[in-house]
C-alpha cells in the first residue's frame, strides 16, 4: 500500500478499541510506535517544517522538481551538487552544477529517513567533510520510501552493513527545516536550520 493511502486511511487505535486504555498506557510525549514507519516519518518531517513531495514514478519526480524551481525562480542558477548521478538525472533544467556555497540550493541524496523524529541521516558520502553551515541554506533531497527506517540506530547499523570496507565519516542528521525562535533541543545543537524539500519516490 502506498504511503498516501496509509496516511488517509482511517484506522483503529488501542484507545478507540478499548476505552479503558485511553491515557493509561502511553504518555503524550511517547512516540506512536504502533503507526507504520512511513506514516510516522511523514508526520514528524512536516511538523519539523520540511516540504514533502510524494512521487509514484520518475515522471512525478521531474514534475515536482520543476515546480520547486518555478516556485523559487531557480532556473539557470548555480546548484551545489557532489553527486554525478544526480547531475545526470536532473541535467535538463539548465542548471550550473558546482560546489559554491553561494549556490541557490544543495541537491543531494541521503542515507536514511528517520521515522522516530522526521530527520534525515546523511554522511560524508553526500556532504564530504563539510559542516551543514558550510552548505547552501536551501536543500533539495531525493530519496525513496525504502530508505525509511525506525530510528537513528537502525540507520547507523544499515550504513555499517552497506559499507563493510570503509564506513563513511561525518555522519549527522538534519532535523530543523525552518528557523525557530527560542532554544533548540540538545540533539540539534550546532546544526543550522535548512529550508528543505524532499522528493520522495515510492519504490516499495
Amino acid at each position: 500500500m502506498s504511503i498516501l493511502k496509509k496516511l488517509f486511511q482511517p484506522k483503529k487505535t488501542a484507545s478507540t478499541e478499548n476505552p479503558n486504555l485511553k491515557g493509561s498506557e502511553r504518555g503524550k510525549y511517547m512516540p506512536d510506535i504502533s503507526a507504520p514507519a512511513d506514516e510516522r516519518f511523514t508526520k514528524h518531517f512536516i511538523l519539523n517544517g520540511g516540504k514533502f513531495l510524494y512521487c509514484t514514478d520518475m515522471d512525478e519526480v521531474h514534475e515536482s522538481f520543476d515546480n520547486i524551481l518555478l516556485e523559487n525562480d531557480w532556473y539557470e542558477q548555480d546548484v551545489y551538487c557532489l553527486d554525478p548521478k544526480l547531475e545526470k538525472l536532473f541535467d535538463g533544467y539548465n542548471l550550473n552544477f558546482n560546489t559554491n556555497k553561494e549556490s541557490s540550493f544543495f541537491l543531494s541524496v541521503c542515507e536514511n529517513l528517520i521515522a522516530d523524529d522526521g530527520s534525515l541521516l546523511i554522511s560524508s558520502k553526500q556532504i564530504k567533510e563539510k559542516k551543514l553551515k558550510e552548505l547552501p541554506q536551501n536543500f533539495v533531497i531525493f530519496a525513496t520510501t525504502s530508505q525509511i527506517v525506525n530510528s537513528i540506530g537502525e540507520g547507523l547499523r544499515g550504513i555499517k552493513k552497506k559499507n563493510t570496507g570503509q564506513i563513511p565519516t561525518n555522519i549527522t542528521t538534519i532535523k530543523n527545516f525552518e528557523p525557530k525562535e527560542g532554544a533548540k533541543d540538545f540533539m540539534s545543537y550546532g546544526s543550522s536550520a535548512k529550508n528543505l524539500y524532499l522528493l520522495l519516490l515510492e519504490d516499495l
